[in-house]
């Protein structure tokens, strides 16, 4: 069966979206209206094959209840397609101090919490267990994985923390996630992974080799790939502490240079891993990327499934 691939017209301004100031509710804001455009579409959802029943839980979509089956038995039972299984899911949050850097407005700390908070609101609409990690130099606060009442509350008030803007050290946080969360599960690390990919690279493979499905979005402020800071003027290395006099218009040809070649560098480690990577930059409407991280795993989830049948 061909996978087909629902693009919104226009996904939710970002500018609008952060005027909201409550993040549960801007949350929901993305959650309904990727919901809604999906339905609208021809090709609504992400499952397509049939395969038993379950038991109809409160919140489940009721055009797929059997209702031939409630009016024969009085029992309730909806259709269970194949793509939905229960997903288990930890969601680690970089909340370090380069990540507060921001030219619109927002942070990429703010894009990043804004991204958790919505992917964990998706999973909990789906019955799915998720938990959230953040970290810097080392993990500084941790639920586990779990679905019950008030969990989603607990990791909204644990994102709506104020980060603290330590250094990253990203390997030694994924180590201590890997004994915190030693079940298979679904892993999504939010970071601009700025950091060198030699320092972190081996505790990722780790984290794959234990057949955690591993998922990378790369968050990055439009101004850090093109160097579009405007005029010359005094910086401060947001890691580091260093000033520095910085001229675009001088600099952006090495800084582009480097930062191609991390780039280039970031990609090459991840696919040898075979770790999803998406770049996220903190002006795109935050839908589309919910929705192509969504994709992402529907085509693995589709090509692991391919392997099995040959």
């Amino acid at each position: 069966m061909v996978a087909h691939t629902f693009t919104p017209a226009q996904g939710l301004d970002p500018q609008a979206l952060f005027a909201i100031k409550d993040l549960e509710l801007r949350a929901r804001v993305v959650v309904e209206g990727l919901w809604s455009g999906l339905h609208r579409s021809p090709y609504a959802g992400f499952s397509v094959e049939f395969t038993e029943y379950r038991q109809y839980a409160p919140g489940d979509d009721l055009r797929f209840l059997d209702w031939k089956l409630l009016a024969r038995s009085d029992r309730s039972y909806v259709k269970k397609f194949e793509e939905e299984t229960n997903v288990r899911c930890l969601i680690l949050v970089d909340t370090s101090r380069s990540m507060l850097f921001g030219s619109k407005g927002w942070t990429k700390a703010d894009y990043a919490r804004t991204l958790a908070a919505t992917f964990a609101y998706f999973l909990g609409q789906q019955r799915d267990v998720v938990g959230l990690a953040l970290f810097d130099s080392v993990v500084h606060d941790y639920l586990p994985p779990r679905w019950k009442p008030g969990h989603f509350r607990h990791m909204m008030a644990v994102l709506d923390r104020p980060p603290e803007g330590r250094e990253t050290k990203l390997g030694e946080a994924l180590d201590e996630v890997a004994k915190l969360c030693p079940k298979r599960s679904v892993v999504l690390v939010l970071s601009d992974f700025l950091a060198p990919v030699p320092e972190w690279d081996q505790a990722l493979a780790r984290l794959a080799a234990a057949r955690h499905d591993v998922r990378c979005v790369q968050i990055l402020d439009p101004a850090e790939i093109n160097l579009d800071f405007g005029q010359a003027a005094v910086w401060e290395d947001m890691e580091g502490g260093r000033s520095v006099y910085i001229d675009p218009e001088q600099a952006r040809a090495g800084y582009t240079a480097k930062f191609e070649a991390h780039q280039t560098e970031l990609k090459a480690a991840l696919e040898k891993r075979g770790i999803i990577r998406q770049i996220a930059r903190t002006d795109e409407p935050l839908d589309f990327v919910l929705l192509e991280l969504l994709q992402a795993g529907h085509a693995r989830r589709a090509a692991a499934r391919r392997r099995t049948q040959l």
